[in-house]
């Protein structure tokens, strides 16, 4: 009996230690998402940015 409840304990961390993977996965599967958008999005502005400071130098 100890035997099968170690072996549902072991299966249980397993899957919670799966679950956690997963989630870090997901978080920084949306960082990416979002730098990518605010990068695309800014990208243009700081171009004329960097070009105006360029050309004053």
């Amino acid at each position: 009996m100890n035997y099968l409840v170690a072996k549902a304990q072991a299966l249980w961390a397993t899957r919670d230690e799966g679950a956690t993977a997963v989630e870090y996965g997901l978080m920084v599967a949306l960082i990416a998402v979002v730098i990518i958008v605010a990068v695309t999005a800014l990208g243009s502005k700081l171009s004329g940015l960097f070009t105006s400071v360029t050309s004053s130098i």
